[in-house]
């Protein structure tokens, strides 16, 4: 890869190829869920969108 294809965005962006999709998904795996964050005494980030059917 260039140093172009490995720069990073400024800002937030879409993954750019496949390649990127696979390893963010790798990467997500490894978080923990909203309930296991809780159950460990800490506070989830908040949520950022709600479907219009439950506001």
């Amino acid at each position: 890869m260039s140093k172009e294809e490995h720069k990073k965005p400024c800002n937030s962006s879409m993954a750019r190829d496949q390649k990127e999709i696979e390893e963010l998904g790798k990467e997500m795996e490894h978080l923990n869920t909203n309930k296991q964050v809780k159950e460990e005494g800490h506070q989830p980030d908040p949520e950022q969108h709600r479907p219009k059917s439950a506001q």
